[in-house]
């Protein structure tokens, strides 16, 4: 089964509850008049469809004008910027704590992240698969 395309939140508190419901989460925070975001968000659907796994990776994107709550308490000054999320916390991912914009070494380096995690995660949820039997 395909994992769903990256789900939209519009404020910190639904961010927080996507937290609750995954071990891994890699967030896009955007902006709807910002080409690089633009340019990026296919490649991104892609991944998310790719590498998410419901309950264990999730794939999200926060509007940084609906929910600035969200950008607000992450820091976030430019876009497109993606963090990573292990059990709600922020985490590096291959030394990077973040990834800016939507060129294509940034793409590069989401694609790289998004397979490393998509492997914990895969092994997360077989672990916890096996546990169940």
């Amino acid at each position: 089964m395909a994992a769903p395309p990256p789900q939209q939140v519009a404020s910190l508190a639904q961010l927080e509850q996507v937290f609750a419901a995954n071990t891994y989460v890699v967030v896009d925070f955007f902006a709807t008049w910002c080409p690089p975001c633009k340019a990026i968000a296919p490649e991104y659907e892609k991944l998310a469809k790719g590498h998410g796994i419901p309950g264990h990776f999730a794939f999200v994107k926060v509007n940084v004008e609906e929910a600035a709550d969200a950008a607000q308490k992450y820091k976030v000054t430019a876009m497109p910027t993606f963090l990573f999320f292990k059990d709600g916390k922020q985490v590096m991912v291959h030394g990077q704590l973040q990834i800016l914009g939507g060129d294509g070494k940034a793409r590069t380096a989401l694609t790289a992240a998004a397979t490393k995690i998509g492997g914990l995660a895969a092994a997360r949820k077989a672990e916890a698969e096996e546990a169940a039997t």
